[in-house]
């Protein structure tokens, strides 16, 4: 096998195992889902990675809008009765985050837990 032939075939699976590599990293991340119903959250603690990115979805199964939001992993936005938003989180440190609605602050209380 002539030497260029052999460097072209090495360097193609160098490339797909690279790509087998990104792929899989990809999908590695870790995503959550919190609901909204009757103006609290479904599950109200939540255990994530700590050191770790992950995406946290918020569904609003509310027919009004709530405002969700988090002063400690700083997010805010207001989410349609409805309608869901994602949000990309992390990395956290192991610790205690709180989240809450801010339209019922009363009932609407929630913390999430990096381990």
């Amino acid at each position: 096998m002539k030497l260029s032939r052999f460097l072209s075939l090495s360097l193609g699976a160098v490339a797909l195992v690279s790509l087998a590599a990104g792929a899989s990293a990809a999908t590695d991340q870790k995503s959550f889902t919190i609901t909204i119903k009757d103006h609290r959250f479904a599950p109200a603690t939540l255990k994530v990675p700590a050191g770790a990115e992950f995406d946290l979805v918020v569904v609003n199964a509310d027919p009004t809008a709530e405002e969700f939001e988090s002063q400690d992993f700083h997010v805010e936005k207001v989410i349609q009765g409805g309608k869901q938003a994602t949000f990309h989180v992390g990395p956290l440190t192991a610790g205690s985050y709180g989240f809450f609605g801010e339209r019922h602050e009363d009932t609407a209380l929630g913390n999430m837990f990096a381990e």
